[in-house]
């Protein structure tokens, strides 16, 4: 069996990919794709990760998940989502890196489910909006404590992407930049069902319906309909010259209200981004999606 994780990152998501999945999930269903709900394996998951800490998964193990899981739904590919599989966002920056076990989680993965395929999805995001997002989710009250003393220009995304790759060589990893989710929607989530490109699913355009004005959605749809032959790219400048246009400030502003922090370093931190980003996509083995 194609299993396949999308593994957030913490404030990337909101559970809006879920959700999306969800409501495809009869469609999907046809064509051998299984989205189970979250209550079937979010808590199930955390605790068999957490035994195998302590012991290694018993040669049943894998069969039963799978039964309680699926629910004796076949399938050849199974989809699930929880942004806490790598851990909960007070351990996120643990050794002053971003998710310093998240490797170690994958190969417990590739372990319990030996014999599938593997494959982990994670969008990132630029450290200067991550970072207070995450602030505010965990128990710290100093931030220096939440990152282990880390400096936060010495974060680099690029680190798990290289751990991931180099511990478990043999698992497909796809990342994606959630700054261009908006753009890159309808891929993330034909890509996580295995769909062919031109596969029409629905709520392809449920983020950019959060982040633009009723009005520029009308008239977008209007536009959808006077253009029904759009490749996928021309789709991508046509939502981006909509949000440049009909963005609703409320929902693309982010309040980066950490004491101490500057439009300088923040500033900084998304030049480091960029840099980061660039690095990631050459990394070999990674599927990367571009806007």
């Amino acid at each position: 069996m194609q299993i396949v994780f999308h593994a957030g990152a913490h404030n990337t998501d909101d559970d809006r990919i879920i959700k999306c999945l969800l409501k495809n999930r009869s469609d999907f269903s046809a064509l051998g794709v299984n989205v189970p709900p979250p209550g079937r394996y979010r808590k199930l998951m955390h605790q068999t990760l957490l035994a195998m800490s302590e012991a290694p998964p018993s040669p049943q193990a894998r069969d039963i998940l799978i039964e309680t899981i699926l629910e004796e739904e076949p399938c050849e590919r199974m989809v699930l989502s929880n942004e806490n599989f790598f851990c909960v966002p007070n351990m996120a920056l643990r050794g002053g890196q971003f998710y310093d076990k998240g490797h170690e989680r994958v190969k417990a993965l590739s372990e319990l489910f030996a014999g599938d395929e593997i494959e982990i999805f994670l969008a990132i995001c630029n450290p200067a909006t991550y970072l207070p997002a995450q602030f505010k989710r965990t128990k710290f009250e100093d931030f220096s404590d939440m990152t282990f003393g880390a400096d936060p220009r010495d974060l680099r995304w690029s680190d798990l992407v290289y751990r991931l790759r180099e511990n478990n060589p043999d698992i497909a990893l796809t990342v994606w930049c959630n700054e261009d989710t908006p753009l890159t929607w309808a891929q993330v989530i034909r890509e996580l069902a295995a769909l062919n490109p031109n596969t029409k699913i629905k709520g392809g355009f449920d983020l950019i319906s959060d982040i633009m004005t009723p009005e520029g959605m009308k008239r977008f749809r209007a536009y959808l309909a006077e253009h029904p032959d759009m490749t996928e790219m021309q789709k991508r400048r046509v939502i981006a010259a909509f949000l440049d246009k009909y963005a609703r400030d409320d929902m693309i502003e982010e309040e980066l209200d950490l004491p101490g922090w500057t439009e300088a370093l923040v500033d900084e931190l998304s030049e480091i981004y960029d840099e980061d980003v660039f690095e990631i996509s050459r990394i070999p083995g990674v599927n990367f999606i571009a806007p």
